[in-house]
């Protein structure tokens, strides 16, 4: 099972999901998604503007889980 951990990295980052989405120009219903983990998939590009702007690596928000 892989577990989204975008809501703790944008707390410790003092950013909202608003803020974030604007910076890598997708909507926020889109990020939404992808924070409760009903996402079926990310592009790497997204990822990449992601972790850009969040100052981060892959592996601080998307955390496998045996489940």
């Amino acid at each position: 099972m892989i577990r989204v951990n975008l809501d703790v990295v944008l707390s410790e980052r003092k950013m909202t999901s608003k803020e974030l989405a604007q910076q890598i120009s997708i909507t926020p219903a889109n990020l939404s998604i992808l924070k409760t983990g009903k996402a079926r998939g990310i592009r790497f590009e997204t990822l990449d503007k992601i972790c850009r702007v969040l100052n981060c690596q892959p592996g601080d928000i998307l955390e496998y889980r045996e489940g």
